[in-house]
């Protein structure tokens, strides 16, 4: 039930224009996020530094690759590969010193027809990851908040 509220609440998350989120703008976006905000204090420890964020991408991908509503989408990726790219992503993302060198999400997923039901499956199978290493769901939430906007450039298919 978690995963269900919290697939439906970054959507509607990302949705928002808050003032929040205008308050948390960073003058020029990179790559990692189409629409940079500031990281929590201590995200990227929280995560377990590089080391936890890639273990974390390392077991997020099988998941993936294994999902019956998306992992199609995986069939031919090289999941070594993916899981550097979001490990850098995530980890840049986060507060750490990775930086994130591939497209902008709007260009990795202009080929994809990916829905809006495939969108929340990965959240849901990210959250399963981030559950099975222990991360509070506090951290949980703000990582996903870092993430959230991107679903304008993932949904490809509305």
């Amino acid at each position: 039930m978690k995963h269900l509220i919290t697939a439906t609440a970054l959507t509607l998350f990302a949705l928002a224009s808050g003032a929040t989120l205008a308050q948390s703008m960073q003058p020029a976006p990179s790559a990692a996020s189409a629409y940079p905000v500031a990281p929590a204090a201590g995200l990227y420890q929280a995560f377990g530094e590089e080391a936890g964020i890639r273990s974390l991408m390392d077991d997020f991908v099988v998941r993936l690759k294994a999902d019956s509503r998306i992992g199609d989408q995986f069939a031919d990726t090289n999941l070594t590969n993916l899981a550097k790219s979001l490990s850098d992503q995530l980890c840049q993302l986060s507060g750490g010193p990775c930086v994130y060198k591939g497209p902008d999400m709007k260009t990795a997923h202009a080929d994809r027809d990916t829905t809006r039901a495939q969108f929340n499956a990965l959240v849901e199978v990210l959250q399963q990851s981030m559950d099975a290493r222990g991360i509070p769901f506090t951290r949980q939430k703000q990582m996903l908040a870092l993430l959230a906007p991107m679903h304008r450039d993932v949904i490809t298919v509305r």
